[in-house]
């Protein structure tokens, strides 16, 4: 790591540029004070007062490969000197490598990649590729989602973020899907959280009439909103109920896919494939925008000689598909998929358990790989959370309180509603994983507190 000497002068300048000129997502403007990064390796980034942080957020899980990977930038710099651009209605040999790179991966038939910028534009394109091949409008979602911004994406979303939005796109309906700890169907068990989950899903498309619905879009691990992962036989029960009704399965890969939990799509941990696949931040760690839509030989051959009526300036651009070659070809050599299962399994899996049975706090924790959530209460036996839910202001002071706490100790914390969770780069170092996990460990002591106030 090279942590750069403390500049106050460039501190001062970009905060004075930032707070005159750049209008931030997700805001009040006046109420925000960002933090001036001034550069990152690996795992790690620093501001320009020479304060380093462990980025245990991955930035927002997009970091897979960490901050300025070699490869990646190379990869990029090669790219830029050959050919910085061109159009998507062009064949180009960057483009379709990586598509072919994606297309090895992903389940038996599915051959074709449709490139977006991001997440949303993936989710929103793979929802129009549904419509348009079952001729019905209709999407079901899950709450406790989030799969975008843009205006069908923020529809599908399951939380407070669609709230301001509405209304955009009128043709989606929510149901309620698996979550054991806060089960919605009274369940006692994963087996019985699995068959009410799929017994209620089954009745939301007999009630809105299944003729109607042409796709169910999933988080194949929910990610923003819990790191909730699928009970046994939930996918695959999914999938049965698609096919049942003539419904199109999308499987949200956005923030999981590419090696989060350990696998190249999350759905290869369950045994199960959807119809269509949509991808992003991990594909290249984010370094240039990506994301798109891995989609099913069945559906593809539906645009064979119907004109698929959609399309972006910068799909596919070679700046953005050189690093995901090279992410390729880096997870490969390195075992990134093998080191995610084994740290997660042995180093982070026991190290949170250790925290439930130490800090009176933390209600549950939960994940896979390198994707997991700490759940924090005010009592475990009735499971209030230690914040209420979409808390702002005074109400979220406990998680402000906990997430200074390890910001000051050297970690970059995610923290949502009532939970943190930990995603680092899937190059963290095993050192580093335990020392973020202490400066963890050690903040708790400031929920417990909370808790017991």
């Amino acid at each position: 790591m090279t942590l750069t000497s403390p500049d106050l002068a460039a501190d001062a300048q970009v905060r004075a540029d930032d707070r005159a000129h750049v209008f931030h997502s997700w805001s009040a403007q006046a109420l925000i004070d960002p933090l001036p990064v001034a550069g990152g390796e690996g795992a790690t980034f620093w501001d320009h007062a020479g304060n380093g942080y462990l980025d245990f957020s991955s930035q927002l899980v997009n970091l897979n490969l960490g901050h300025q990977h070699p490869d990646l930038i190379a990869a990029i710099q090669r790219q830029a000197g050959e050919l910085a651009t061109i159009q998507p209605a062009m064949a180009n040999g960057t483009r379709g490598e990586l598509a072919r790179l994606i297309s090895e991966v992903a389940p038996e038939g599915f051959s074709k990649v449709f490139f977006t910028n991001g997440g949303a534009d993936a989710n929103e394109n793979a929802v129009r590729m549904a419509r348009l091949v079952t001729g019905k409008r209709k999407v079901l979602a899950m709450y406790r989602s989030y799969h975008g911004n843009t205006s069908t994406a923020i529809t599908l979303t399951g939380d407070p973020r669609r709230w301001a939005n509405e209304p955009a796109d009128a043709s989606v309906v929510h149901f309620f899907g698996p979550y054991a700890y806060r089960s919605a169907f009274h369940a006692s068990s994963e087996e019985e959280e699995t068959a009410r989950a799929l017994q209620h899903l089954e009745q939301t498309i007999i009630l809105e009439g299944a003729s109607t619905i042409g796709a169910i879009i999933l988080e194949t691990v929910v990610g923003t909103n819990g790191v909730l992962v699928p009970p046994p036989g939930y996918l695959p029960g999914v999938r049965a109920l698609c096919d049942k009704y003539g419904i199109v399965y999308i499987a949200d890969e956005v923030m999981v896919g590419f090696g989060r939990i350990g696998e190249w799509f999350a759905i290869d941990a369950f045994d199960v494939a959807p119809d269509l696949i949509t991808f992003a931040k991990g594909v290249n760690s984010g370094y240039v925008p990506l994301g798109g839509v891995v989609i099913s030989d069945a559906i593809a051959s539906h645009f064979d000689t119907v004109t698929f009526p959609g399309g972006l300036t910068y799909s596919g651009h070679p700046l953005a598909c050189a690093p995901g070659i090279a992410t390729f070809e880096v997870f490969r050599r390195d075992g990134i998929l093998e080191r995610v299962r084994d740290l997660g399994e042995r180093v982070v899996g026991p190290r949170l358990h250790e925290m439930a049975e130490k800090h009176p706090s933390v209600g549950e924790v939960r994940g896979r790989g390198l994707f997991w959530a700490i759940e924090l209460v005010r009592d475990r036996e009735t499971r209030e959370p230690l914040v209420p839910f979409n808390a702002a202001g005074a109400d979220a002071a406990p998680m402000a309180a906990f997430a200074a706490a390890c910001k000051k100790a050297g970690l970059w914390p995610f923290t949502h509603f009532n939970r943190v969770h930990v995603a680092p780069p899937l190059v963290i170092s095993e050192e580093d994983l335990v020392r973020g996990l202490d400066i963890i460990d050690e903040a708790l002591a400031v929920a417990d507190e909370a808790a017991a106030a």
